[in-house]
């Protein structure tokens, strides 16, 4: 099951400053709905531990998460694989900074590829949770933002 998505938001902050906050896993990871750790496991590379609840399967989902495009103070791009309940994902989350007259507008993609039996077992559930999830995280990021 293959998800994409995308938007934009403004904060009141300089591209440096939210640069700096989108390229560092410590400040950003805990805003991750149903988070449990963050772990630098080298550099630039970090595992990530998130609860996972859909229809009767739950546990912990174990994402190595890498930051694979650093162009500050103007993009920032993390590649991810990992183990979710009932399956894997591979992921990718990428961030454009522009300036704008309040501070900077974040323009974001995501993607997310999750294979195994989750998807035939959570059927129709995922879209939904994903979109509410990443509503919540976008949520989160402008808030910390601000």
């Amino acid at each position: 099951m293959d998800f994409n998505f995308s938007g934009s938001f403004d904060v009141p902050h300089q591209p440096a400053a939210v640069y700096e906050f989108l390229a560092d896993p410590n400040r950003f990871a805990p805003l991750l709905p149903d988070f449990e750790s963050v772990e630098k496991t080298g550099e630039d590379l970090y595992t990530v531990k998130l609860r996972v609840g859909v229809s009767h399967i739950r546990g912990t989902a174990s994402v190595r998460l890498r930051l694979a495009e650093a162009n500050p103070p103007l993009h920032a791009a993390y590649e991810g694989k990992g183990d979710v309940p009932g399956g894997t994902t591979a992921l990718h989350a990428g961030f454009d900074l522009e300036p704008s007259a309040g501070g900077t507008r974040v323009n974001w993609t995501g993607r997310a590829l999750i294979a195994g039996r989750l998807p035939s077992l959570a059927g129709g559930l995922l879209e939904p949770l994903a979109k509410k999830n990443l509503a919540r995280l976008i949520d989160g990021l402008k808030a910390a933002l601000s």
